[in-house]
């Protein structure tokens, strides 16, 4: 680069002026041989003189750039093209500016060939030339590792769908727009007996059988809908609700209607049902797990009554409050605040007291007293009737023991304590009730032991075998509210049953009503007939007791005795009988 000569020019200048051009040429070949040296990509830029002085925007000029550069063809054969001319406003105002150094990301060609660069901008001096130096790294490679591994996180390895993590995700995008939450809803289809599929024909099949439902179900929702599997045999769906909620209506009507064609999976044909729960969105819900659960909920909702089910905020309180007591019951089991009342059994014949019924009772912490038919179903649902079922055969045999001790010997009563079916299935009951007379030194005998018919019918051969060894032990068997439930005859026949307790709704206004006359006539017929004692519950009125005594009914037990007292009440009212 030369210097032109002009005639005011004097020598002194003319020299001073050459020196700089030696310097500036000087400092040029010196940023292009460190260029040089850098193994990625780099360029020497400068804002352009001509175009500062023609055009409002500066222009920005390359004065040199390094091989790298050159090799990874960022310089475009048109400069409209090159990935300088992309970044060129930051460039102009990092070369402004009073920054030392600037970093970003920049995105370089079409989307297929795209590359993905941080670039760096550093200021050599804070020279006039308004030059910086751009470094560039390629980090293409790990951007799109990464974008693999996140599409591989979010997505199902089956099916191919969306994942839980991924349908999430989706929805969460989607309710990032109040005015836009209630044009989307969530359906969720959970499939009825799978297990059954993958425990008789194996995983295989039962992997099969998720690909093909997958596609059905894909084949039934419209072009805009998002399907994911979100669980073993679980798959949500993204609704948009073009036309309201009869949208959401629709597609679980095709759904029903998709899955309503058998299934042919090797040499079987498998027909699977469905339930079906769906949860609308609101502008109030910004959450993608909480609408997820409600329709989750929904679904659990729509297990019980066999419908297509919508979320219903009432209903999901009433769970919540459940879920509440469940965690206040656990405590109350843990710290022994539960106890037992005892509701009197008379022989009809003699009026003679003949054993007791222990109930469990439970005032919580804020002295509210708790309703057994509230807490128990919490209990078998959520497996606390096991610890609460332990309790109460341990407590019933430490109240026996301490009335034989304060009476001086047998005080002449028994004790019933109610088994729940779940208790039946998942504890063992024979060795529990075995530890508990041994460590009260009482007889088995002493005890009768209440199953409910619905407890008979999860797994009959087992529960015979249950029945069996507490019979070993000496207890007697009652079947509670007998007649309400399925009512099998050959359980009775087969099972080691002594007693039918006859349910209160039959003997509730029996005078009044011939139909439950009769009822009771029967049940006292079949229990005669097998060699069986009867009780009935919920006596209210001499005269009802004296004509189901006449009938041949062997023991009452309701209000005209009693309430169920607690324990200290029920342990006067057997003194008081045997004085």
């Amino acid at each position: 680069m030369a210097l032109k000569s002009h005639p005011r020019l004097n020598p002194f200048t003319a020299a001073r002026a050459s020196a700089e051009v030696d310097a500036q040429a000087a400092a040029v070949f010196a940023a292009a041989s460190a260029i040089n040296l850098l193994p990625v990509p780099a360029a020497l830029v400068q804002l352009s003189e001509s175009a500062s002085e023609t055009d409002a925007k500066p222009a920005v000029s390359v004065v040199t750039t390094n091989r790298a550069h050159d090799i990874a063809g960022l310089g475009g054969g048109e400069r409209r093209r090159s990935l300088i001319a992309q970044i060129e406003d930051r460039i102009v105002a990092f070369v402004q500016g009073d920054s030392l150094r600037a970093e970003f990301h920049v995105d370089y060609g079409d989307a297929v060939e795209c590359r993905h660069y941080q670039a760096t901008l550093a200021r050599l001096t804070r020279n006039p030339e308004q030059r910086c130096m751009l470094v560039l790294v390629d980090q293409t490679a790990e951007l799109r590792t990464e974008h693999n591994l996140r599409r591989e996180m979010l997505t199902d390895s089956l099916t191919g769908l969306p994942n839980r993590a991924g349908f999430s995700d989706r929805l969460e995008t989607l309710l990032a727009d109040p005015a836009l939450r209630a044009r989307y809803a969530v359906l969720v289809v959970d499939l009825d007996r799978f297990s059954r599929v993958n425990a008789c024909l194996g995983s295989m099949t039962g992997d099969e059988l998720l690909i093909t439902v997958a596609r059905r179900l894909k084949g039934a929702l419209r072009a805009q809908d998002v399907l994911a599997r979100t669980g073993g045999d679980e798959f949500g769906i993204l609704l948009t609700l073009d036309d309201g909620v009869g949208d959401a209506e629709q597609v679980a009507r095709r759904i029903q209607s998709a899955l309503a064609t058998p299934f042919r999976l090797s040499d079987f044909e498998i027909r699977v049902a469905c339930s079906i729960g769906i949860a609308f969105g609101s502008p109030e819900i910004d959450d993608s797990e909480e609408l997820i659960r409600h329709a989750q909920f929904a679904v659990k909702r729509s297990k019980s009554t066999g419908k297509t089910e919508a979320y219903q905020t009432q209903a999901f309180d009433i769970a919540r409050e459940q879920f509440g007591m469940e965690t206040a019951l656990r405590r109350a089991i843990e710290r022994g605040q539960m106890r037992l009342t005892y509701q009197p059994i008379v022989d009809l014949s003699t009026g003679r007291l003949v054993a007791f019924e222990s109930l469990a009772r439970w005032c919580d912490e804020s002295g509210v007293e708790r309703s057994p038919n509230t807490f128990i179903p919490v209990a078998e649902e959520s497996g606390l009737i096991v610890p609460l079922g332990r309790w109460a055969i341990q407590e019933a045999a430490a109240t026996l023991a301490q009335w034989d001790a304060r009476l001086g010997g047998h005080c002449g009563v028994k004790l019933a304590v109610n088994l729940s079916a779940i208790q039946l299935q998942r504890d063992s009951i024979a060795p529990v009730l075995q530890s508990a007379l041994a460590a009260h030194r009482l007889d088995g005998s002493r005890f009768t032991l209440e199953l409910t018919e619905s407890a008979l019918v999860t797994d009959p051969d087992r529960i015979a075998g249950i029945m069996q060894a507490l019979k070993d032990l000496g207890t007697t068997i009652a079947m509670d509210d007998f007649g309400t439930g399925y009512s099998n005859l050959a359980y009775l026949q087969k099972l080691p049953i002594d007693v039918l307790k006859i349910d209160r709704s039959f003997v509730t206004g029996m005078l009044c009503d011939r139909d439950k006359i009769a009822i009771v006539r029967a049940i006292l017929s079949l229990a005669q007939a097998l060699g069986m004692q009867t009780t009935a519950e919920g006596i209210e009125t001499n005269e009802l007791a004296q004509t189901l005594a006449a009938l041949g009914c062997t023991y009452g037990q309701g209000y005209l005795y009693a309430k169920p007292l607690e324990a200290e009440a029920a342990y006067a009212m057997l003194a008081d009988r045997l004085s």
